[in-house]
C-alpha cells in the first residue's frame, strides 16, 4: 500500500500542520511516511503546501507528482493541483471560500464548508482539521483514534487546551463528508 497526499492553501491556514497530523498518525500505526513542506518566503498569506506519502515499505522519494488525494483550501491551490489528482482519487475542496466547481468527473470530489463546520463546534480556527476529517472519511488509511493521538502529540503540552476543539472539528468534517456519500 502506498498513498500520496497534497495539502495546499494560503500560509496560515494550517495545511502543513494537518499534513504533520496525518504523517504522525500513520507513523503511530506502524507505516512508513514522508512529509515534505513547500512554502514561499512570505508564509502567512502566501502559498503553502506539503506532500505526505504513506507506505507499507520505506519511502524512496518525498516528491509527489500525482496524488491519491488532495486538499485544496483556497482557489489558487485548486487551480494549481486539480489536475494532479490520480483518476479515481479524492479532491477535498474548501467550499467556504472556493465557489468554483471541480471540472473533472474521474475523481471523487468532496465539498467541505470548513468555516461553517468549525464555527458550529465552537472552534473557529479548526477549519483545517475539519477538512482533514472530511478527507479521512473518504480515505480512511488510519483510524480516528490514532489521528487524535497524533493531534495530541503534535500540539504538545503547550497547546493541549486545543485538543478537544480539534477533535470536534475533525469529527464534524468526517460526519459531513459521510453524509455527502449517502
Amino acid at each position: 500500500m502506498k498513498k500520496q497526499f497534497i495539502f495546499a492553501g494560503f500560509g496560515g491556514q494550517g495545511m502543513l500542520l494537518i499534513g504533520k497530523f496525518l504523517a504522525m498518525a500513520c507513523m503511530l500505526d506502524g507505516k512508513h511516511v514522508s512529509w515534505l513542506p513547500s512554502y514561499g518566503p512570505e508564509m502567512r498569506g502566501g502559498t503553502a503546501n506539503c506532500s505526505v506519502i504513506v507506505s507499507d515499505v520505506e519511502v524512496g522519494s518525498p516528491m509527489v507528482q500525482s496524488a491519491d488525494a488532495i486538499v485544496a483550501m483556497n482557489l489558487p491551490s485548486l487551480l494549481k493541483f486539480e489536475n494532479s489528482v490520480k483518476p479515481g482519487g479524492v479532491l477535498v475542496v474548501n467550499s467556504s471560500i472556493i465557489d468554483r466547481k471541480v471540472e473533472r468527473d474521474d475523481i471523487t470530489v468532496v465539498y467541505c464548508d470548513t468555516n461553517k463546520l468549525a464555527m458550529e463546534v465552537g472552534n473557529p480556527k479548526g477549519a483545517n482539521v475539519a477538512i482533514l476529517g472530511a478527507l479521512m472519511a473518504h480515505m480512511p488509511i488510519v483510524d480516528n483514534d490514532k489521528m487524535f493521538e497524533a493531534i495530541r502529540i503534535e500540539l504538545g503540552e503547550r497547546k493541549a487546551k486545543f485538543l478537544e476543539g480539534n477533535k470536534a472539528a475533525f469529527n464534524a468534517g468526517f460526519a459531513d463528508a459521510q453524509a455527502q456519500m449517502k
